[in-house]
C-alpha cells in the first residue's frame, strides 16, 4: 500500500474532480492520465460519485484514484470499498483519524488552523490538505506554519488556479496543489476530453521545478 508521502509525490497537481454522470468517469480519468496526471481526487459530492470511483478504479487501474470530501466513517468505508487508494477530507475529526488508523488507508486530513494541524500531527498525519487555502490564509499561513511545524507537508486546495499554483509550489512545505481547473464542468459536460488532456500537459509544463525538500 502506498504511503501518504508516496501519494503526495505522484504529481505536483492533484485534480479535484466532480463527476455527475458516471458515463463520463472513464473518459475523464483517461484524459487526465494521457495528459501526464496520474492521480486524482474524486469528490464525494454527487449521487454518482462512488459508482464513478469504482468504475475508474476497475477500468483505469493505472490511475491512482482517491476519494475527497470524505466527512465521516461511513463515507471512508464506502470509498475504500469502491476502490479508493487514498482519502482526502476537508477537515479532521477523531472519527476520521480512528478509521484511517484502523483501515491503514492513506489519509490526508484537511486543516485550517494551528490547532487542527497539531491534532493531525499528534495523530501521526504529517501530510495535510490546507483547505480552503485562499480563505484560511494561503501562502502567508503556510509560511507561518513552516516554523513551528517544520515536519508538516501540505497540499493546499481551494482557490488554487493555473496562475497562482507556482506561488504555492515554491514553498518548501508544499508538495502538491489541488484544483478543479483541469476538470472544468463545462469541458466534461461537452465531452471535450482531448482539451482536458492538452490542459493537463500545459499545466505540468508550467510547473516550476524546485529542489526536493522532504
Amino acid at each position: 500500500m502506498l504511503s501518504t508521502q508516496n501519494i503526495m509525490n505522484i504529481s505536483p497537481i492533484i485534480p479535484v474532480v466532480t463527476i455527475r454522470d458516471v458515463s463520463d468517469a472513464v473518459a475523464l480519468a483517461q484524459a487526465l492520465y494521457n495528459g501526464g496526471i496520474h492521480i486524482l481526487e474524486l469528490a464525494l459530492r454527487t449521487p454518482s460519485a462512488l459508482d464513478a470511483l469504482e468504475k475508474i478504479a476497475k477500468e483505469v487501474p493505472q490511475m491512482c484514484i482517491g476519494a475527497g470530501t470524505v466527512c465521516n466513517e461511513m463515507q471512508f468505508k464506502q470509498a475504500i470499498d469502491a476502490g479508493a487508494k487514498f482519502v482526502f477530507s476537508p477537515g479532521i475529526t477523531p472519527e476520521l483519524t480512528n478509521i484511517a488508523n484502523k483501515t491503514k488507508c492513506p489519509f490526508i486530513p484537511g486543516v485550517a488552523t494551528a490547532s487542527e494541524l497539531m491534532m493531525a500531527l499528534n495523530a501521526g498525519f504529517y501530510h495535510c490538505k490546507l483547505f480552503p487555502a485562499s480563505v484560511t490564509g494561503g501562502i502567508p499561513l503556510l509560511k507561518a506554519f513552516a516554523g513551528p511545524f517544520s515536519d508538516a507537508r501540505f497540499c493546499p486546495t481551494g482557490g488554487i488556479k493555473l496562475d497562482n499554483m507556482n506561488d504555492y509550489l515554491s514553498l518548501p512545505n508544499v508538495v502538491a496543489v489541488g484544483g478543479t481547473w483541469l476538470s472544468d464542468a463545462k469541458l466534461i459536460a461537452n465531452k471535450e476530453f482531448e482539451a482536458i488532456t492538452q490542459l493537463s500537459k500545459q499545466s505540468l509544463q508550467l510547473v516550476q521545478k524546485k529542489e526536493e525538500s522532504l
